[in-house]
């Protein structure tokens, strides 16, 4: 198979996600970032072994992508992912701003398996008083000061 392309990088992607299964390191996710036809950096779910909710595949490949290219976005990047991304990391990806998103399994499959995001989409749309974890706004006023301070900020790097 040709190294250059986007069925590679998938399967590399897929690779990975099979590869963390039999090491154990955690579920059965991988992720491959590409930028001008090379894998810049890759990313597979550690949850259990890192003891870190936030370990998944796709946001483990953007931190080792951003470090490599000394960059908190993906200008000109792709990133494969042998999944769906669940809605934090297609949150990440959307801030890291990819050129373009590949996946192999869809967010049904992952949830045939158990790991089923639906709650947490449903979550996202329900006012934050009516969460299942409970939320309240508090201090307001007192937290909205870091943001006027923020946007009187001349040197400041817009994201």
């Amino acid at each position: 198979m040709n190294q250059n392309t986007k069925e590679f990088f998938m399967s590399e992607a897929i690779r990975l996600a099979k590869e963390n299964v039999i090491t154990g390191n955690g579920g059965p996710f991988g992720a491959v970032i590409v930028k001008n036809g090379e894998i810049i950096a890759t990313g597979v779910n550690s949850v259990t072994s890192s003891n870190d909710p936030t370990a998944h595949a796709e946001v483990s490949a953007i931190r080792n992508a951003c470090k490599k290219l000394n960059s908190f976005q993906l200008d000109s990047c792709e990133i494969y992912s042998s999944c769906e991304p669940c809605p934090m990391c297609l949150g990440a990806i959307y801030w890291a701003r990819p050129q373009k998103l590949y996946f192999a399994c869809t967010k049904t499959d992952a949830a045939n398996i158990g790991f089923d995001d639906s709650f947490i989409y449903e979550e996202i749309n329900t006012g934050f008083d009516k969460r299942k974890i409970q939320s309240e706004n508090i201090f307001r006023e007192e937290g909205l000061e870091a943001f006027q301070e923020w946007k009187a900020k001349d040197d400041k790097i817009e994201y």
